[in-house]
């Protein structure tokens, strides 16, 4: 089967033009720079003032599944996924039970196969205690390791420095590190319960003086260490302060063994956002200074930053009830990530074509994923339609989301989202998700 998209706007490897794609069942065929009239399509999409990217590739979502489903789950957020222009995820360990076992990763692909709209893969989380497994993963179906080397993650923690270095020495896969030091962060809480005289719970304003810029570079900065002193592959998942930024080169993707994500909330939101959506922005690491979100959204450009992701967390609305330390950290946001990089396009945070660099080239070119990430023929034909004039305001539209809930609620968008295809299928089209779609596990280039 054939389809053609007419006219649009094309984002991709650098340059914006108007032109034309063909596909053919679940693989680009043809990029045209202009339109094409001599052949006859199975499907015509006409895509004049629209603009087409390659579909977003979010390497750092939490879909809950298993043991979590009250709140979320691989169906759910996988609709959710395509209804915001993502056509591949990455989803994290920190399930119940815990990804630490290779028995537990299996079902995980078994549940995406079945029910997954978009495409999938997951990561499988390190422990104290399985150090061992490491060399036994299959490295063309997994894309990496991930590390807590903070205390949000119960029994995921790795808190002993041997096995931390054991696990930096000998995986052969990409390392992905949640970066916070617990030490620091139980002072902090102490000092605070000192300070409010044993009180259980403070504002959440205080979240990030709690989980602070000392805490992050601590972590952030061991972390980088140990990767320079055993030659691992690391990647630090949502860095939030601008003093880790001085950690990262600003070498293109391929040249660099140390790498940065920075995600939507710490790009969108500063602590003076605390007053208005208090526990809604709560996240681990925390929300942190204007400055900080400032010298964030600089290194999309600068080259510090290498992908943003969204740290995709649902939680249902009881569960953020509280404060600093009783409220759930984490947030819904994958349905908004592309189109809020687009609104900060519009502000002059980085040029358009900046863009499908940080969500979509380097998370392919970072994982080694095969054949996507990029318009191009031969590839999968992973794409998404955005409407620069759409004009929407999110609590006034629809969201797919199990929680039921987004910090983005009150904010208006210039950019819509009207078609997502993930290989070839139309998976999203203006609000309706085609149930019948289902994505495809990813693979990785050894």
């Amino acid at each position: 089967m054939k389809t053609i998209i007419r006219n649009a706007t094309i984002v991709n490897e650098g340059r914006r033009f108007i032109g034309s794609v063909v596909i053919e069942d679940e693989t680009i065929q043809q990029v045209l720079e202009g339109d094409d009239s001599t052949q006859i399509y199975d499907t015509e999409i006409d895509a004049t003032g629209l603009y087409l990217f390659p579909g977003v590739i979010d390497d750092h979502v939490h879909f809950r599944e298993p043991g979590l489903t009250h709140k979320a789950d691989i169906a759910s957020e996988s609709r959710t996924a395509a209804a915001g222009g993502v056509t591949s995820f990455m989803d994290m360990p920190n399930t119940n039970p815990p990804t630490t076992t290779i028995e537990l990763l299996e079902e995980k692909f078994r549940i995406a196969e079945k029910n997954s709209r978009i495409n999938y893969s997951f990561f499988f989380g390190a422990s104290n205690e399985n150090t061992d497994a490491l060399v036994k993963l299959d490295r063309q179906r997994i894309p990496g390791v991930k590390v807590f080397m903070g205390s949000s993650t119960g029994n995921m923690l790795v808190d002993r420095e041997e096995s931390l270095r054991t696990i930096f020495a000998t995986s052969p896969l990409l390392l992905m590190a949640h970066c916070e030091d617990t030490d620091i962060i139980n002072q902090n809480i102490k000092e605070f319960k000192k300070r409010y005289k044993g009180q259980n719970d403070f504002p959440v304003r205080y979240h990030s003086r709690i989980r602070n810029t000392e805490a992050c570079y601590a972590s952030s900065s061991l972390a980088v260490q140990m990767a320079k002193e055993t030659g691992a592959r690391l990647h630090i998942a949502h860095v939030s302060t601008a003093r880790e930024l001085e950690l990262f080169d600003s070498k293109p993707i391929e040249e660099k063994s140390i790498t940065a994500e920075a995600v939507i909330a710490h790009l969108m939101f500063s602590t003076e956002d605390y007053d208005t959506l208090g526990t809604h922005i709560k996240c681990n690491p925390s929300i942190k200074t204007k400055e900080d979100r400032e010298a964030l959204r600089a290194a999309l450009t600068n080259g510090l930053i290498d992908i943003v992701g969204t740290d995709h967390a649902p939680h249902l609305p009881y569960e953020k009830q509280g404060g600093a330390l009783k409220a759930m950290s984490g947030m819904p946001m994958i349905q908004f990530s592309l189109v809020s990089m687009l609104e900060l396009s519009d502000q002059g945070i980085m040029p358009i074509e900046r863009i499908p660099d940080l969500m979509s080239h380097n998370p392919a070119k970072l994982f080694r994923i095969e054949k996507r990430g990029f318009i191009r023929p031969g590839y999968f034909a992973d794409l998404t339609l955005v409407d620069p004039n759409g004009n929407w305001q999110v609590k006034e539209g629809r969201y797919y989301t199990k929680c039921g809930w987004t910090p983005m609620d009150d904010r208006t968008f210039k950019w819509k989202v009207r078609r997502t295809i993930v290989n070839g299928k139309t998976v999203y089209s203006d609000g309706i998700v085609v149930d019948g779609v289902r994505g495809k596990e990813l693979k990785f280039l050894v």
